[in-house]
């Protein structure tokens, strides 16, 4: 069973760096990556039936873009590299998410991007960085 690596990716040049730093991983020791882009989608809001229909619908198109401006142009990118490359959209909280995917899909590690949340925001409301350190399934690399 090839070791796989799942990484947090959400087409910025931070996440791309978290990329990078995994894939070099990836050639160095035979493993497979798991690029995975996170939809924030809280569940907890008061809607009307229509309001849940359309809500639905958005989500539906959120995630066919995500497909076709992110992940898709990444993955045709890196078919040439030599390391086994799947990608996975997901709706959710982004570490809680990324805990998900890692462990229903046997991942050995995690890697994220620290996207640079600093002071108050930070302390008051987290990081998905901090949420991951404390509480991830599997080792979790997180890039500068």
């Amino acid at each position: 069973m090839t070791t796989k690596f799942v990484v947090g990716y959400d087409g910025s040049a931070a996440s791309r760096r978290a990329l990078d730093f995994a894939m070099e991983r990836a050639k160095a020791g035979g493993a497979s990556i798991i690029v995975a882009h996170v939809l924030e989608w809280s569940p907890y809001s008061f809607l009307t039936p229509t309001e849940i229909e359309e809500r639905h619908k958005r989500r539906a198109e959120e995630m066919a873009r995500a497909e076709t401006a992110i992940l898709a142009p990444l993955k045709a990118e890196l078919a040439s590299s030599g390391v086994e490359v799947e990608t996975a959209i997901r709706y959710g909280q982004v570490a809680d998410t990324l805990c998900d995917i890692a462990t229903k899909s046997g991942a050995a590690q995690i890697f994220i991007a620290r996207q640079g949340e600093s002071g108050l925001a930070a302390r008051v409301f987290g990081s998905v960085a901090g949420t991951l350190a404390q509480c991830a399934p599997v080792p979790c690399t997180i890039v500068p």
